[in-house]
């Protein structure tokens, strides 16, 4: 593959805690991956990826984030993306194949001097129309929690707890059955479903107490000050004529 989609909120949730050279043995790692579509192999992996003085950061990314089989280290999550990736392109190839009428793994190539076949609209594609190819997807049911996703909600709606609404996000839309459960823009649908009412708010046990008391409370510090003023004991008479003397002298 010489292209793969990259969704920058859920790397940066699953890799924050990684260095400068760990995120970039793993960017190149997967680069790697992708582009050779075949398990890595422990052997010389560093060198192939330009990072021979920083092996021991590679091989912390590898076995972090991929599995080491009997063939070599796997991404399970990379190898979904390469088998719809070469499904698209077979279904891509058959449908050329039966418009021109070559062989579904021969080259879609149309014959020479062919004419465009025109649509009953015959005008430039819009974006509108652009928009209505595209395929929405169901939401994972390993999807975690992204940080951008967690931001909005902070921002957006302070008073929400934001684990708890991602829970309870997560398993509704797992729930649904059908197109209702597939969406376009998951992230647009995360932003509304924050700013609904639906959502489930802070436990009041859980946010920390103002320190402001209400109208029928009395004040705590005002309250130690009067206990303290009840326990000191009176400045004695000849202690105060030595002060005022003193005063006097000044």
């Amino acid at each position: 593959m010489h292209y793969y989609q990259f969704h920058i909120g859920d790397y940066k949730s699953h890799t924050h805690h990684l260095s400068l050279l760990e995120d970039l043995a793993y960017r190149r790692l997967l680069d790697f991956y992708f582009l050779h579509e075949q398990p890595i192999k422990h052997r010389d992996i560093a060198r192939q990826i330009g990072m021979r003085e920083h092996e021991e950061d590679v091989m912390t990314v590898l076995n972090e984030f991929f599995i080491s089989t009997a063939d070599g280290f796997v991404s399970p999550r990379a190898d979904k993306e390469i088998k719809q990736y070469k499904e698209f392109s077979e279904a891509g190839k058959r449908g050329a194949a039966k418009r021109w009428s070559t062989p579904p793994h021969e080259g879609a190539n149309s014959p020479p001097n062919a004419t465009p076949i025109a649509t009953i609209n015959h005008k430039p594609i819009t974006n509108n129309q652009k928009k209505k190819e595209q395929r929405g997807l169901r939401l994972a049911s390993d999807f975690s929690f992204p940080l951008e996703w967690e931001d909005f909600c902070q921002q957006t709606r302070p008073e929400l707890s934001p684990v708890k609404t991602f829970d309870q996000f997560k398993d509704y839309w797992i729930a649904q059955a059908g197109q209702k459960g597939v969406k376009l823009d998951w992230f647009a649908t995360w932003r509304n479903w924050v700013r609904s009412t639906n959502a489930p708010k802070q436990n009041p046990a859980d946010i920390v107490r103002l320190t402001v008391p209400s109208k029928n409370e009395p004040d705590p510090a005002l309250e130690k000050i009067k206990a303290d003023a009840l326990k000191a004991a009176p400045i004695p008479l000849e202690v105060l004529a030595k002060m005022a003397e003193l005063r006097r002298k000044a």
